[in-house]
């Protein structure tokens, strides 16, 4: 069997594992030796915590009745031995479901009552408040019992019209997305808004986060699902049934939701076994799958290599009873390749990319922070071995132009303060228009359009209006941190020049990169703004809850600017303070040194090979961070190569499942 979605995506976490590892080493090492400042200490940590923390989301859409749930469970968990996602024929997920791990939570499913959307606090606050969810305990052990557990999520009830309205799942006014009115007049709804399953899989444990979420008159009504989690997904990957195609609700489903642009989109035309036809031939069934999977592209407006005919029950099926040739028919293993070759390489390149940039800068700070203290020995000793055979006399004119020279430099301070004076105000103005502040003033320009009408029509010009406001922002502190890099080259110079600093400006930064997250974000939020969600617009509590998950992306976004251009200025000005500091050693050493060899002569031979030894030390020093580099360059460009059936025996044994066997119990 080929590699699976699940094999590629444990061998990028073992990736990143080995990433880590170098990237401690090298910090553990320049912590060691005293060579960490605050700045590359806070990027050690920030690089780390992204290769250690940072999520990979994939969503799976769909209508009902597609296949959705059958298909996360081939994918992901056909190593439990049975289905753990509840899949029959019907309506099987009723609420946004997501699968997660985080150590610190227990294992379990968290359920939101439905009732919550009654009230005014939003998705993401309630995520704060564990009182507000009702919780239940998974056994690793029980596979029968986790699975029943899991079927909580297919719970309904039946409501009057008016109580479906409030909650959002009636709408008098789009009667085609209304769901069926029981006999009794009553209306089928979810028993819960949103649901979390946390769960040591290896694949959670290694950064997945899958988003299985239930078909579009859900979708339509979890503003917070629509407007932050499915346009927040790496990758999303739609499911039609291949007997039906695109029906009108699957259409909706696309244009509403996922029509946007994302890091990558797939669509699974589903249940292709049943295309199969007694009376037809082979070729006449793979004829019609083609046609299909044309169909679907050209309704789509997709490419055709984006459509993957499969069959999620036959792939099931074929993994747990271990039939390859079942598998290769299901398709899935095809698709699972596109999934991890379309995603996965991106998301190791990015961060290896991220990582890799860090450290080269921190080598080099280090290095040219080496040169100085080389090029202070040097001195030193040339200074040392001219006083071979000197007179007391000599060596006393000697601490006396040392002091002198020591005192001369400490006037370097008034000007350095005045350089850190300039610097901070400039920093200032540079993050002041990046500020929370400033941008909930720009948002209440578009509230104000938002909340005046019950049709606003004029919220998509004052969406796109706000949208080039916010890039200005961003392009104006590029503008101000190019200044600011200006004022320290030119300051670094003068430095340079009069008191024999060797300062070297960092390269200039660039935050102009984010502005393709505003326009992402602006993509994906002015399809609210039109004709055809006016009505969606105008129900009670979506636009305020389109206000909060705006603001919530639009701060992310200023929050990273922010931050990214207070860290450049930290490593810029950081090697400043060093080298300061590393002069005031210096004259000091010199100074001891020289009272020393004036109280006995002696002492001459043995300063000379103190100094000799500490340039030498030096040296091993930038032996050993060229060598920690170069080792973590070398696992960064590492391409991660997956097995196909390493996976599978890992997944068992980590979950602790009945009948399984462990890496180590095998070892042993």
């Amino acid at each position: 069997m080929m590699p699976t979605f699940a094999s590629h995506l444990d061998a990028l976490g073992q990736w990143r594992a080995d990433t880590d590892a170098r990237l401690a080493a090298l910090a553990r090492f320049a912590r060691e030796h005293d060579l960490l400042d605050d700045a590359s200490a806070e990027w050690f940590e920030a690089m780390r915590h992204r290769l250690s923390g940072e999520k990979l989301m994939v969503a799976f859409v769909a209508e009902f009745s597609r296949g959705k749930s059958e298909l996360i469970n081939a994918i992901f968990f056909s190593d439990k031995g049975r289905r753990m996602m509840p899949a029959s024929a019907g309506r099987t997920t009723m609420c946004p479901v997501e699968l997660g791990y985080d150590a610190q939570d227990p294992v379990g499913l968290s359920l939101l009552p439905i009732d919550t959307r009654l009230e005014a606090a939003s998705l993401a606050e309630y995520r704060r408040q564990n009182a507000a969810w009702t919780w239940i305990d998974l056994d690793l052990s029980d596979s029968d019992g986790m699975a029943t557990a899991l079927a909580e999520v297919m719970r309904t009830r039946l409501v009057s019209k008016d109580e479906a309205a409030a909650l959002g799942f009636w709408d008098e006014q789009r009667p085609e997305d209304n769901p069926p009115v029981q006999a009794d007049g009553r209306i089928e709804v979810p028993v819960w808004r949103h649901a979390r399953i946390n769960l040591p899989h290896p694949l959670l444990k290694r950064g997945l986060v899958v988003l299985d979420t239930p078909g579009l008159n859900a979708i339509g009504t979890e503003p917070e699902l629509t407007l932050g989690l499915l346009p927040q997904a790496h990758a999303t990957v739609f499911i039609l049934g291949a007997d039906t195609g695109v029906t009108k609700s699957d259409l909706s489903i696309w244009r509403d939701h996922l029509s946007g642009p994302a890091l990558a989109r797939y669509v699974a035309l589903n249940k292709i076994d049943t295309l199969i036809d007694p009376l037809s031939s082979a070729a006449e069934v793979q004829q019609t799958i083609v046609r299909q999977c044309d169909s679907v592209a050209q309704t789509l407006e997709i490419p055709v290599t984006h459509v993957f005919p499969i069959s999620a029950r036959q792939a099931l099926a074929a993994r747990l009873s271990g039939d390859a040739a079942g598998l290769a028919e299901s398709r899935l293993e095809d698709f699972e390749l596109a999934l991890s070759e379309g995603l996965l390489p991106r998301r190791r390149e990015n961060l290896a990319d991220a990582a890799t940039q860090g450290a080269g800068q921190f080598q080099h700070q280090l290095t040219r922070r080496f040169g100085e203290m080389r090029r202070l020995y040097a001195d030193q000793l040339a200074e040392l071995r001219g006083l071979r055979g000197k007179s007391a006399g000599k060596v006393q004119m000697m601490l006396q132009r040392v002091q002198m020279e020591a005192n001369e430099f400490e006037q370097c301070t008034a000007r350095l303060q005045a350089m850190r004076t300039v610097h901070a105000r400039m920093l200032k103005e540079a993050l002041q228009d990046l500020s929370a502040e400033r941008l909930r003033r720009e948002v209440e320009a578009l509230q104000q359009v938002l909340g005046g009408s019950w049709l606003p029509l004029g919220a998509r010009k004052a969406f796109i209006e706000l949208c080039v406001r916010l890039r200005a922002l961003v392009e104006l502190a590029q503008q101000r941190s190019d200044e600011i890099h200006s004022m320290l080259v030119a300051s670094y110079a003068k430095l340079n020049a009069e008191f024999g600093f060797s300062l070297v400006a960092d390269a200039p930064l660039d935050v102009r990169r984010y502005t393709e997250d505003l326009n992402l974000i602006e993509r994906n939020y002015v399809q609210y703004l039109g004709l055809s969600q006016a009505f969606r617009l105008a129900q009670p509590g979506f636009q305020e809850q389109f206000r909060r998950m705006l603001v919530s992306r639009l701060r992310v976004v200023f929050e990273t600017v922010s931050n990214d251009i207070e860290l450049w200025s930290k490593t810029s000005s950081a090697q400043v303070d060093s080298q300061l500091r590393e002069r005031r050693r210096n004259f000091k050493r010199r100074y001891e040194s020289l009272d020393r060899i004036q109280s006995a002569a002696s002492d001459l031979d043995s300063r000379l090979q103190d100094v000799q030894a500490q340039d030498e030390r030096v040296m091993q020093l930038q032996t050993r961070l060229n060598t920690l580099v170069d080792e973590l360059l070398v696992q960064a460009r590492e391409t991660p190569l997956a097995t196909s059936d390493s996976s599978m025996g890992m997944m068992s044994g980590e979950l602790g499942l009945p009948g399984s066997t462990s890496r180590s119990d095998q070892h042993a």
